[in-house]
């Protein structure tokens, strides 16, 4: 490993351990309802929107009542961006004339943003408007991260012995208090360090061998802030964070990587001020650390190496850098990557093609688990819904109850996790499935398990809510359109209304106090256990088909086997 690359790993590790704890308690303040310095702004404003709206912020939901709120929000903006597309040509701030998007590109598009996605079949800079980027999906990469961290406060409220809340406040809260505020200073260091933001027309260029060439350009520091800070992940133009508009520099690039990773991992200490186990917030933040480890590991150690069919026809003796950017090192770009898929925040500053089997391993790892750290608010919920089921299986190996925070876990929460869980790997398996089992939509791919991997690849970034890719897959064709825009939807909401049901049974019970028996989740042996139990449960339903994907072409690489 190059100094240059131990440093930027280094000054992203440090940067996001220091903040975790300040960005976790005044996040903490921000979701239990506590004054903050941008109550003033905000308080008396969104008051008035949302009386006028006819919703009442201070009165507390059910789950239920959280859930149905949550879900009809989103089914509005679902409609609302699916309708704006349609009528693009017809808005303003288009000066390039763009025409209306397509009827399936558009429910995908609208889907794929609301659900926190960003899976982009079309490129930006030649399909969308400034209206479109900025005044439609603009607009969701904000609401979008704040419904994962409404659903995110509700859970911790419950753990910690308090009414779920309210959607609508906690959505309000999330968007003034974090997202919007940290956007706009974020924009300003990225407009700083050279990204542009304008609403100017696109430059036509008149070339010196003759001809014309076009550079896009549009309000792309603000949407590249929100796009990274909300773990949103859309790329303003088609190369995503590998185009120089979007990242030009080695600064910008860690400086992205930091803001994906800022509010995930405070969100795990917020758990710890929440519920008042600052200790089991730092095992937890352990567990997804090590995860997090493994990834940049995988995502850098087998690029260094190289393509062992290209070393060993002497062809290449350092670091494979097909698909890789010169201007961020081969450290760079598998730092970008691997964050991107920790966080699920599904921006690329690399071909993620490029990238060999056993680092696409390590891509694939951070969508199956989903929690390390993950995205906004969902990340930690779904690393507490392994924590409820390690606790259940420890239980059962001791012979008691177990109990989490001092509630007991019982039937209804175990199956409600449990079904949480069964969720994620049931829809990415059944789709690729289904994919695999129709000719006439894979006909295009790559054979053997490169074909496989950019299939599962797909569903597995849709049912994440990553949105990355791997260029071999025509995500256009309307079988993917469709199918993916689905999955998106069951991936984002199945698992959120089912968690919500069990913060809700936890919230009811009375909490039991400590004993010699109580099991214990702020120790080393119990981060072990979680581990272990997260390791075990997602090999059980993804090492089979990653046998057949990355594993099986590395060996075939190795072999000196090409296909």
């Amino acid at each position: 490993m190059s100094l240059d690359t131990a440093a930027s790993w280094a000054a992203v590790l440090i940067v996001l351990a220091v903040s975790a704890k300040p960005v976790g308690t005044y996040m903490a303040r921000v979701f239990t309802g506590q004054r903050t310095v941008l109550d003033p702004l905000w308080l008396s404003l969104e008051h008035r929107l949302w009386r006028w709206a006819g919703v009442d912020l201070e009165g507390s939901m059910t789950a239920v009542q959280y859930g149905t709120a949550l879900l009809l929000a989103n089914l509005a903006w679902v409609v609302l961006a699916y309708l704006a597309l349609r009528l693009q040509s017809r808005l303003p701030f288009n000066p390039e004339h763009f025409g209306s998007v397509g009827p399936l590109l558009a429910f995908n598009t609208a889907v794929s943003f609301v659900t926190n996605t960003n899976f982009q079949a079309y490129a930006g800079e030649n399909t969308l408007s400034y209206f479109s980027q900025f005044g439609v999906l603009g607009y969701l990469q904000f609401v979008s991260p704040a419904v994962g961290l409404a659903a995110m406060a509700a859970f911790l409220r419950a753990l910690g012995g308090q009414p779920l809340g309210n959607f609508y406040r906690d959505l309000t809260r999330a968007v003034t208090r974090l997202l919007l505020p940290f956007s706009v200073v974020l924009a300003l260091i990225l407009m700083a360090l050279g990204i542009p933001e304008t609403l100017a027309p696109y430059v036509h260029l008149h070339l010196l061998a003759g001809g014309q060439a076009v550079l896009p350009r549009g309000p792309i520091a603000s949407w590249e802030a929100i796009a990274h800070l909300g773990t949103n992940g859309g790329g303003y133009t088609a190369a995503n964070s590998a185009n120089p508009l979007e990242n030009p520099s080695a600064l910008t690039n860690l400086v992205e990587i930091i803001a994906m990773g800022l509010l995930p991992v405070a969100s795990v200490y917020a758990f710890g001020v929440i519920t008042g186990r600052p200790k089991v917030a730092w095992t937890l933040m352990g567990v997804a650390g090590a995860f997090y480890f493994i990834m940049l590991g995988l995502a850098y150690f087998p690029e260094l190496y190289g393509n062992p069919v290209l070393t060993h026809l002497g062809l290449a003796s350092s670091a494979n850098w097909v698909g890789k950017e010169l201007r961020f090192g081969l450290g760079g770009s598998a730092l970008f990557q691997a964050s991107s898929l920790a966080f699920t925040t599904g921006s690329v500053n690399a071909a993620v093609d490029s990238y060999l089997p056993l680092s696409t391993l390590g891509l694939f790892l951070g969508m199956f688990l989903n929690m390390v750290f993950g995205g906004n608010g969902v990340g930690l919920l779904n690393l507490l819904m392994f924590v409820i089921l390690t606790v259940f299986l420890m239980g059962l190996m001791v012979g008691r109850t177990p109990e989490f925070l001092g509630k007991k876990l019982e039937t209804k929460e175990v199956s409600l996790t449990s079904l949480a869980f069964l969720v994620h790997p049931l829809i990415i398996l059944g789709a690729t499935a289904l994919a695999v089992a129709t000719p006439a939509v894979h006909a295009t791919l790559n054979h053997g398990p490169r074909g496989l991997m950019e299939i599962l690849y797909a569903f597995t970034s849709s049912a994440a809510n990553n949105g990355s890719a791997m260029g071999g897959l025509n995500a256009a064709q309307p079988f993917y359109l469709i199918s993916t825009g689905v999955v998106m939807l069951l991936g984002r909401y199945l698992s959120i209304l089912f968690l919500l049901l069990v913060a809700e049974s936890l919230q009811s019970k009375k909490a039991l106090p400590e004993t010699q028996g109580t099991m214990h989740t702020d120790t080393w042996l119990f981060g072990g256990a979680l581990f272990s139990a997260i390791v075990i449960l997602n090999a059980l339903t993804f090492l089979p088909v990653m046998a057949l994907g990355p594993i099986a072409e590395s060996y075939l690489l190795g072999s000196q086997h090409l296909f």
